[in-house]
């Protein structure tokens, strides 16, 4: 059932409500509210950062590099060199339209790159790739020397070579999630070069 039709479900049911709370002349008495303050420091979850990734480690995922182009600063310094980094928080969110979405942490060094550029291409590694996916894991360095890779059609991100797929995006939304944020991409444009390869994933913290 798509948004319409759920809209108009709602709106039956409650018509419906309203008609039988007439017919027998109840009235009509709100619900409490629920007392609305912070959470106390003792009602937490004690849930230990370590524990926290070894139990979500059992969950495997693909492994992607964003990336971005160079850009001007907003002090009119220019950005000689694209913004990447390894993200595997990467999936599909909407066909209609047609969205993606990542997750990147608040401290990152390179988002604020990717941000000022307002266009990302998602690059999904294959099997053979961990080693590319390493590199664009660390800070402080040329991710991109040695790197082949040509411009992404729309966006003109790093589209880089020997990956399974990739995808150009806009920015279309971002939003807060604890330490991390959560980055929506349009799609303009994408494609699949793979073939049959199998992808690289990431499982109890190493590459299958």
């Amino acid at each position: 059932m798509g948004h319409a039709g759920m809209a108009a479900a709602a709106v039956r049911y409650l018509r419906s409500t309203e008609t039988t709370v007439a017919a027998l002349g109840a009235p009509v008495e709100a619900l409490p509210r629920p007392e609305l303050r912070c959470v106390g420091e003792d009602e937490r979850a004690v849930i230990a950062p370590a524990e926290f990734r070894h139990v979500l480690g059992h969950f495997a995922t693909g492994v992607t590099v964003v990336t971005a182009p160079a850009t001007t600063g907003g002090d009119g310094d220019s950005e000689d060199r694209p913004a990447g980094f390894a993200c595997q928080s990467f999936s599909s969110l909407s066909l209609d339209p047609p969205l993606v979405t990542f997750m990147v942490g608040r401290t990152s060094t390179t988002w604020p790159r990717i941000a000022r550029a307002g266009v990302f291409c998602v690059n999904i590694l294959g099997a053979h790739q961990g080693d590319l996916c390493r590199g664009f894991a660390v800070s402080g360095t040329d991710k991109f020397a040695g790197v082949p890779y040509d411009a992404a059609p729309v966006s003109g991100s790093p589209r880089l070579a020997g990956t399974l797929a990739w995808i150009d995006c806009t920015i279309h939304a971002v939003h807060t999630g604890g330490d991390h944020l959560i980055v929506i991409g349009r799609v303009n444009a994408l494609g699949a070069t793979g073939g049959d390869e199998p992808p690289l994933l990431f499982h109890k913290g190493q590459f299958l």
